[in-house]
Protein backbone atom coordinates (compact mmCIF):
# COMPACT_ATOMS: atom_id res chain seq x y z
CA UNK A 1 0.00 0.00 0.00
CA UNK A 2 1.30 3.44 -0.92
CA UNK A 3 1.25 6.21 1.66
CA UNK A 4 -1.07 8.31 -0.49
CA UNK A 5 -3.78 6.82 -2.67
CA UNK A 6 -3.97 10.03 -4.72
CA UNK A 7 -1.30 12.68 -5.29
CA UNK A 8 -2.29 15.77 -7.27
CA UNK A 9 0.05 18.65 -8.09
CA UNK A 10 -0.82 21.97 -9.76
CA UNK A 11 -3.83 20.45 -11.49
CA UNK A 12 -5.48 22.82 -13.94
CA UNK A 13 -8.30 22.42 -16.39
CA UNK A 14 -9.44 25.13 -18.78
CA UNK A 15 -12.38 24.48 -21.07
CA UNK A 16 -12.08 26.22 -24.42
CA UNK A 17 -14.33 29.10 -25.37
CA UNK A 18 -17.67 28.04 -26.81
CA UNK A 19 -19.93 30.39 -28.72
CA UNK A 20 -20.03 33.73 -26.95
CA UNK A 21 -18.69 32.26 -23.72
CA UNK A 22 -15.04 32.89 -22.72
CA UNK A 23 -12.70 30.04 -21.69
CA UNK A 24 -13.66 28.50 -18.36
CA UNK A 25 -11.04 27.75 -15.69
CA UNK A 26 -12.64 24.78 -13.94
CA UNK A 27 -9.55 23.90 -11.87
CA UNK A 28 -6.96 26.50 -10.88
CA UNK A 29 -3.89 24.76 -9.53
CA UNK A 30 -5.10 22.02 -7.18
CA UNK A 31 -2.55 20.41 -4.85
CA UNK A 32 -4.03 17.50 -2.91
CA UNK A 33 -2.91 14.28 -1.23
CA UNK A 34 -5.49 11.68 -0.20
CA UNK A 35 -4.12 9.14 2.31
CA UNK A 36 -4.45 5.44 1.60
CA UNK A 37 -7.12 3.68 3.60
CA UNK A 38 -9.05 6.84 4.43
CA UNK A 39 -12.61 7.94 3.74
CA UNK A 40 -12.05 11.34 2.18
CA UNK A 41 -14.80 13.87 1.54
CA UNK A 42 -14.55 16.12 -1.50
CA UNK A 43 -17.04 18.94 -0.99
CA UNK A 44 -17.93 22.14 -2.77
CA UNK A 45 -20.82 24.17 -4.19
CA UNK A 46 -22.31 23.39 -7.59
CA UNK A 47 -19.87 24.36 -10.32
CA UNK A 48 -16.89 24.41 -7.95
CA UNK A 49 -14.88 21.87 -10.00
CA UNK A 50 -15.56 18.61 -8.15
CA UNK A 51 -16.96 16.77 -11.16
CA UNK A 52 -14.08 17.93 -13.35
CA UNK A 53 -11.59 16.63 -10.79
CA UNK A 54 -13.35 13.26 -10.54
CA UNK A 55 -13.55 12.92 -14.32
CA UNK A 56 -9.83 13.62 -14.60
CA UNK A 57 -9.13 10.91 -12.01
CA UNK A 58 -11.35 8.51 -13.96
CA UNK A 59 -9.59 9.32 -17.23
CA UNK A 60 -12.72 10.83 -18.79
CA UNK A 61 -11.41 14.40 -19.00
CA UNK A 62 -7.93 15.44 -20.16
CA UNK A 63 -6.24 17.87 -17.80
CA UNK A 64 -4.72 21.11 -19.07
CA UNK A 65 -1.73 21.11 -16.72
CA UNK A 66 -0.31 19.36 -13.67
CA UNK A 67 0.29 15.80 -12.55
CA UNK A 68 -1.94 13.10 -11.11
CA UNK A 69 -0.74 9.91 -9.44
CA UNK A 70 -3.23 7.18 -8.59
CA UNK A 71 -1.93 4.44 -6.30
CA UNK A 72 1.59 5.52 -7.23
CA UNK A 73 1.00 5.42 -11.01
CA UNK A 74 1.39 8.64 -12.95
CA UNK A 75 -1.54 9.09 -15.32
CA UNK A 76 0.74 10.34 -18.09
CA UNK A 77 3.30 7.53 -17.72
CA UNK A 78 1.10 4.57 -16.71
CA UNK A 79 -2.46 5.40 -17.79
CA UNK A 80 -3.68 1.80 -17.79
CA UNK A 81 -2.41 1.02 -14.31
CA UNK A 82 -3.73 4.28 -12.87
CA UNK A 83 -7.21 3.64 -14.28
CA UNK A 84 -7.18 0.07 -13.02
CA UNK A 85 -6.53 1.33 -9.48
CA UNK A 86 -9.73 3.38 -9.31
CA UNK A 87 -13.44 2.63 -9.56
CA UNK A 88 -16.09 5.31 -9.94
CA UNK A 89 -19.74 5.10 -8.96
CA UNK A 90 -21.27 7.94 -11.01
CA UNK A 91 -24.22 10.06 -9.99
CA UNK A 92 -26.10 9.38 -13.23
CA UNK A 93 -27.93 6.07 -13.72
CA UNK A 94 -26.08 4.99 -16.89
CA UNK A 95 -27.17 1.35 -17.19
CA UNK A 96 -28.01 -0.70 -20.25
CA UNK A 97 -31.67 -1.66 -19.72
CA UNK A 98 -31.29 -4.97 -21.58
CA UNK A 99 -28.54 -6.37 -19.34
CA UNK A 100 -29.22 -8.31 -16.17
CA UNK A 101 -27.17 -7.38 -13.07
CA UNK A 102 -25.05 -10.50 -13.52
CA UNK A 103 -24.54 -9.73 -17.20
CA UNK A 104 -23.71 -6.08 -16.54
CA UNK A 105 -21.07 -7.04 -13.97
CA UNK A 106 -19.51 -9.66 -16.27
CA UNK A 107 -19.36 -7.24 -19.20
CA UNK A 108 -17.81 -4.53 -17.01
CA UNK A 109 -15.23 -7.00 -15.72
CA UNK A 110 -14.43 -8.00 -19.30
CA UNK A 111 -13.88 -4.37 -20.26
CA UNK A 112 -11.28 -4.15 -17.49
CA UNK A 113 -9.62 -7.34 -18.71
CA UNK A 114 -10.49 -9.41 -15.64
CA UNK A 115 -10.22 -13.14 -16.54
CA UNK A 116 -13.36 -15.19 -15.97
CA UNK A 117 -11.57 -17.27 -13.34
CA UNK A 118 -10.82 -14.13 -11.30
CA UNK A 119 -14.20 -12.42 -11.51
CA UNK A 120 -16.11 -11.87 -8.27
CA UNK A 121 -19.56 -11.44 -9.78
CA UNK A 122 -21.41 -13.56 -7.22
CA UNK A 123 -19.62 -11.96 -4.28
CA UNK A 124 -20.45 -8.48 -5.58
CA UNK A 125 -24.09 -9.40 -6.18
CA UNK A 126 -24.30 -10.54 -2.56
CA UNK A 127 -22.55 -7.41 -1.32
CA UNK A 128 -24.98 -5.08 -3.09
CA UNK A 129 -28.03 -7.20 -2.23
CA UNK A 130 -28.98 -8.16 -5.80
CA UNK A 131 -28.45 -11.93 -5.75
CA UNK A 132 -32.19 -12.54 -6.04
CA UNK A 133 -32.37 -10.06 -8.96
CA UNK A 134 -29.29 -11.36 -10.76
CA UNK A 135 -31.26 -12.43 -13.86
CA UNK A 136 -33.77 -9.54 -13.95
CA UNK A 137 -33.37 -6.97 -16.69
CA UNK A 138 -31.94 -3.68 -15.42
CA UNK A 139 -34.98 -1.83 -16.79
CA UNK A 140 -37.17 -3.72 -14.30
CA UNK A 141 -35.09 -2.74 -11.26
CA UNK A 142 -36.14 0.01 -8.91
CA UNK A 143 -34.13 3.21 -8.72
CA UNK A 144 -32.44 2.05 -5.52
CA UNK A 145 -31.48 -1.29 -7.04
CA UNK A 146 -30.02 0.44 -10.09
CA UNK A 147 -27.91 2.61 -7.83
CA UNK A 148 -26.65 -0.48 -6.03
CA UNK A 149 -25.76 -1.99 -9.40
CA UNK A 150 -23.68 1.11 -10.19
CA UNK A 151 -21.70 0.42 -7.03
CA UNK A 152 -21.20 -3.19 -8.11
CA UNK A 153 -19.92 -2.12 -11.54
CA UNK A 154 -17.35 0.13 -9.87
CA UNK A 155 -16.01 -2.85 -7.89
CA UNK A 156 -15.63 -5.51 -10.61
CA UNK A 157 -11.90 -4.95 -11.10
CA UNK A 158 -11.11 -4.83 -7.35
CA UNK A 159 -9.86 -1.25 -7.32
CA UNK A 160 -7.80 0.11 -4.46
CA UNK A 161 -9.74 3.39 -4.63
CA UNK A 162 -13.50 3.86 -4.87
CA UNK A 163 -15.04 7.21 -5.83
CA UNK A 164 -18.67 7.78 -4.84
CA UNK A 165 -20.18 10.74 -6.69
CA UNK A 166 -23.36 11.85 -4.87
CA UNK A 167 -24.19 8.20 -4.07
CA UNK A 168 -27.30 8.90 -1.97
CA UNK A 169 -28.93 11.61 -4.10
CA UNK A 170 -32.65 10.92 -4.15
CA UNK A 171 -32.52 7.55 -2.36
CA UNK A 172 -34.52 6.37 0.64
CA UNK A 173 -33.14 5.93 4.15
CA UNK A 174 -33.00 2.13 3.90
CA UNK A 175 -30.79 2.19 0.81
CA UNK A 176 -28.67 4.94 2.31
CA UNK A 177 -27.98 2.87 5.42
CA UNK A 178 -27.18 -0.20 3.31
CA UNK A 179 -24.81 1.78 1.13
CA UNK A 180 -22.91 3.22 4.10
CA UNK A 181 -22.67 -0.20 5.73
CA UNK A 182 -21.08 -1.54 2.52
CA UNK A 183 -18.74 1.45 2.27
CA UNK A 184 -17.54 0.96 5.85
CA UNK A 185 -16.97 -2.73 5.17
CA UNK A 186 -14.92 -1.99 2.05
CA UNK A 187 -12.91 0.64 3.93
CA UNK A 188 -12.20 -1.79 6.76
CA UNK A 189 -10.78 -4.15 4.13
CA UNK A 190 -8.31 -1.42 3.10
CA UNK A 191 -10.10 0.34 0.26
CA UNK A 192 -9.69 4.12 0.02
CA UNK A 193 -13.04 5.90 -0.37
CA UNK A 194 -13.51 9.33 -1.96
CA UNK A 195 -16.97 10.78 -1.38
CA UNK A 196 -18.66 13.78 -2.92
CA UNK A 197 -22.02 14.73 -1.46
CA UNK A 198 -24.29 17.67 -0.75
CA UNK A 199 -25.55 15.92 2.39
CA UNK A 200 -23.00 17.40 4.75
CA UNK A 201 -24.24 15.44 7.76
CA UNK A 202 -23.21 12.28 5.88
CA UNK A 203 -19.75 13.66 5.21
CA UNK A 204 -19.41 14.67 8.86
CA UNK A 205 -20.32 11.18 10.02
CA UNK A 206 -18.40 9.17 7.42
CA UNK A 207 -15.24 11.07 6.50
CA UNK A 208 -11.85 11.04 8.23
CA UNK A 209 -10.65 14.06 6.26
CA UNK A 210 -12.30 16.60 4.01
CA UNK A 211 -11.20 18.85 1.16
CA UNK A 212 -13.37 21.78 0.11
CA UNK A 213 -13.16 23.05 -3.46
CA UNK A 214 -14.63 26.39 -4.46
CA UNK A 215 -14.20 28.32 -7.69
CA UNK A 216 -11.70 25.74 -8.95
CA UNK A 217 -9.40 26.04 -5.93
CA UNK A 218 -8.80 23.92 -2.85
CA UNK A 219 -9.75 26.35 -0.07
CA UNK A 220 -9.50 23.95 2.89
CA UNK A 221 -8.21 20.49 3.70
CA UNK A 222 -8.18 19.05 7.21
CA UNK A 223 -9.65 16.40 9.42
CA UNK A 224 -13.39 16.69 9.88
CA UNK A 225 -12.96 17.49 13.58
CA UNK A 226 -10.44 20.26 12.89
CA UNK A 227 -12.63 21.90 10.24
CA UNK A 228 -15.53 22.02 12.67
CA UNK A 229 -13.18 23.17 15.42
CA UNK A 230 -12.35 26.29 13.41
CA UNK A 231 -15.84 27.54 14.16
CA UNK A 232 -15.68 29.74 17.24
CA UNK A 233 -19.42 30.34 17.48
CA UNK A 234 -21.63 28.49 19.96
CA UNK A 235 -25.28 28.85 20.97
CA UNK A 236 -26.79 28.38 24.41
CA UNK A 237 -30.55 27.66 24.32
CA UNK A 238 -32.45 28.22 27.57
CA UNK A 239 -36.01 27.35 28.50
CA UNK A 240 -36.90 29.77 31.33
CA UNK A 241 -38.89 28.92 34.43
CA UNK A 242 -41.88 31.25 34.69
CA UNK A 243 -41.82 34.75 33.27
CA UNK A 244 -38.48 35.80 31.82
CA UNK A 245 -37.16 39.25 30.98
CA UNK A 246 -37.12 40.05 27.28
CA UNK A 247 -34.09 42.31 27.63
CA UNK A 248 -31.06 40.71 29.24
CA UNK A 249 -27.96 42.86 29.92
CA UNK A 250 -25.11 40.93 28.35
CA UNK A 251 -21.44 41.42 27.50
CA UNK A 252 -20.71 42.82 24.03
CA UNK A 253 -20.76 40.40 21.11
CA UNK A 254 -23.57 38.14 22.35
CA UNK A 255 -26.67 37.80 20.17
CA UNK A 256 -29.91 37.20 22.08
CA UNK A 257 -32.99 35.91 20.26
CA UNK A 258 -36.35 34.60 21.53
CA UNK A 259 -37.99 31.69 19.75
CA UNK A 260 -41.67 31.11 19.06
CA UNK A 261 -41.64 28.39 21.71
CA UNK A 262 -40.42 30.82 24.35
CA UNK A 263 -36.82 29.60 24.42
CA UNK A 264 -34.00 32.12 24.61
CA UNK A 265 -30.94 31.58 22.39
CA UNK A 266 -27.62 33.23 23.20
CA UNK A 267 -25.00 33.02 20.46
CA UNK A 268 -21.45 33.88 21.46
CA UNK A 269 -17.77 33.44 20.70
CA UNK A 270 -16.17 30.67 22.72
CA UNK A 271 -12.80 32.41 22.58
CA UNK A 272 -14.06 35.56 24.31
CA UNK A 273 -16.58 34.30 26.89
CA UNK A 274 -17.08 31.03 28.71
CA UNK A 275 -20.40 29.27 29.04
CA UNK A 276 -20.19 29.62 32.82
CA UNK A 277 -19.83 33.40 32.69
CA UNK A 278 -22.72 33.65 30.25
CA UNK A 279 -25.00 31.61 32.52
CA UNK A 280 -24.01 33.82 35.47
CA UNK A 281 -24.96 36.94 33.47
CA UNK A 282 -28.31 35.41 32.51
CA UNK A 283 -29.14 34.52 36.10
CA UNK A 284 -28.03 37.95 37.30
CA UNK A 285 -30.58 39.46 34.89
CA UNK A 286 -33.36 37.65 36.75
CA UNK A 287 -33.96 34.67 34.45
CA UNK A 288 -34.64 31.38 36.17
CA UNK A 289 -33.50 28.39 34.12
CA UNK A 290 -35.73 25.31 33.72
CA UNK A 291 -33.77 23.62 30.94
CA UNK A 292 -30.55 24.35 29.09
CA UNK A 293 -28.85 22.91 26.01
CA UNK A 294 -26.09 23.91 23.65
CA UNK A 295 -25.90 23.96 19.87
CA UNK A 296 -22.40 23.16 18.66
CA UNK A 297 -21.17 24.14 15.19
CA UNK A 298 -21.19 21.38 12.58
CA UNK A 299 -19.64 20.74 9.17
CA UNK A 300 -22.37 22.71 7.42
CA UNK A 301 -21.47 25.81 9.46
CA UNK A 302 -17.78 25.40 8.57
CA UNK A 303 -18.59 24.79 4.90
CA UNK A 304 -20.78 27.89 4.61
CA UNK A 305 -18.24 30.04 6.42
CA UNK A 306 -15.34 28.88 4.23
CA UNK A 307 -17.14 29.13 0.89
CA UNK A 308 -18.53 32.57 1.79
CA UNK A 309 -14.93 33.83 1.89
CA UNK A 310 -14.29 32.69 -1.71
CA UNK A 311 -17.02 34.11 -3.94
CA UNK A 312 -17.04 33.08 -7.58
CA UNK A 313 -15.05 35.33 -9.86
Amino acid sequence: MTQNAIEIRNLRKTYRAAGNQPPKDALRGIDLDIPSGSIFGLLGPNGAGKSTLINILAGLVVKTQGSVKIWGFDQDVNPRQSRAAIGVMPQELNLDPFFTPRGALDVQAGLYGVPKSQRKTEDILELIGLTDKAEAYARSLSGGMRRRLLLGKALVHSPQILVLDEPTAGVDIQLRNMLWANVRRLNEQGMTIILTTHYLEEAQEMCDEIGIIDNGQLIARDTTANLIGRMDQKTLVITPEGDAPTAVPLPDGIIHTIGHDGTHAFTYSQSTITTGHLIEAIRAAGMNIRDIRTQEPDLEDAFLALTAKHPAS
